[in-house]
């Protein structure tokens, strides 16, 4: 692969003759190259940046020297060129690895309030154009979103890494099926009072790949809620876990909620209705609890956990959509979310609802749910359970 870097600031990419890298470099397997923007003026302080047209704060950098830079490069068709900016797409693990893919990249590293459009509009003409962003925030140049970029995609490269495996069980990798890293360990067994988990030291490979996922799928959990299942709400809205701050809201819309509940089933007790906001901040400490947000307002939550300790079973609960958007598939992509979410050691589901519930009925039995007369309910209620079909 060639990758060529074109900053004002070219030592601060000084990093990639460091580590892999620069290893890889040595190897021939990257061809790397930094350029100075500034070689491609032609007055005598070298400017790079001008006003704004339409008035306006900051500096614009200029076309001129992009347009020689790109000429000088030999930019082609197969010229994949990069513009690292804070409104560009946001960069993620599948997007190195189809950038790791392409034969040559050129990394534009702008500074100030940006490259004139014009720039931009060109390299479309003359190559492939990328525009890159690492997040939802600002940085005063391209130069360090370039370097992780430049990494990022590098490491991919075959016989980059001395050994293959470290790539595929990393976070966000598609062995690991997108989630975050198992905690890992190394000697001594013992350290400052903390032991290696036994089940890494048993030899028992099953059991040692079962806890690595089950510990990832918790780290995800409780990091990155969303990388667990697509959300799949019709206006893209997350569902995200609950945090404690969402008590209060969650008490004022399972009482709307199962207002309706309460019409369907006449003279059934409902403890939802009568729960105080002591009694939710409880349960969201026993339960993974996860809620949608449209426009600052929670509209939409749902609840699961393991039965016991030693429970194979995943019990969902709660599962609450503001009478105001029901009907909207809510409900469904919160109950297909919290079958998702359940630990890898759970092989069936089981739910209740009202017994004069039709509408919940007629979801839960679309989602594959049946209904358990052998299994006791509630007064008044219907339980249901649906075995967990594993992928192969």
């Amino acid at each position: 692969m060639k990758i060529d870097v074109l900053s004002i600031f070219p030592d601060y990419l000084a990093p990639l003759e460091l580590s892999l890298p620069g290893k890889a470099r040595a190897k021939g397997l990257l061809d790397l190259a930094v350029h100075d923007l500034r070689t491609f003026t032609h007055d005598r302080h070298h400017t790079t940046d001008d006003t704004p047209y339409g008035g306006g704060a900051g500096m614009v950098m200029k076309p001129e020297p992009w347009g020689e830079a790109f000429e000088a490069l030999g930019v082609t068709s197969d010229t994949t060129i990069i513009f690292t900016t804070p409104s560009g797409d946001r960069f993620d693990q599948r997007m190195a690895q189809e950038l790791a893919t392409r034969p040559r990249l050129v990394f534009a590293c702008g500074r100030y309030e940006g490259i004139d459009q014009r720039v931009i509009d060109h390299a479309r003409e003359i190559g492939t154009v990328e525009e890159i962003s690492l997040g939802d925030y600002v940085l005063n140049g391209g130069e360090v979103a370039a370097l992780a970029i430049i990494e990022a995609v590098v490491r991919l490269i075959p016989g980059f890494m001395g050994n293959p495996e470290s790539l595929v069980e990393e976070s966000h990798s598609d062995r690991t099926a997108g989630l975050l890293e198992y905690p890992v360990y190394t000697k001594p067994p013992v350290w400052d009072g903390r032991e290696v988990p036994a089940v890494l030291r048993s030899g028992d490979h099953g059991a040692i790949a079962r806890w690595r996922h089950e510990q990832a799928r918790r780290r995800t959990a409780a990091r990155r809620p969303d990388l667990l299942a697509p959300s799949a709400l019709p206006d893209g809205s997350p569902i995200v876990r609950a945090v404690p701050g969402d008590a209060g809201e969650l008490m004022t819309l399972q009482r709307a909620c199962w207002v309706q509940e309460a019409l369907a089933n006449p003279g059934v007790p409902i403890p939802a209705l009568h729960e105080t906001l002591d009694d939710v901040r409880g349960w969201m400490g026993e339960w993974d609890t996860y809620v949608v947000r449209r426009a600052g307002r929670l509209v939409a939550a749902v609840r699961g956990r393991l039965e016991g300790p030693d429970s194979d079973t995943w019990d969902i609960g709660r599962i609450m959509v503001a009478p105001d958007l029901q009907g909207e598939g809510l409900g469904r992509a919160l109950l297909e979310h919290i079958q998702a979410a359940a630990p890898a050691t759970a092989t069936s589901y089981v739910l209740f609802t009202g017994a004069g519930s039709e509408r919940n009925l007629k979801m839960y039995k679309k989602a594959g749910f049946r209904l358990r007369s052998d299994v006791e309910a509630p007064p008044g209620a219907v339980v249901l359970t649906k075995a967990r079909r594993r992928r192969s």
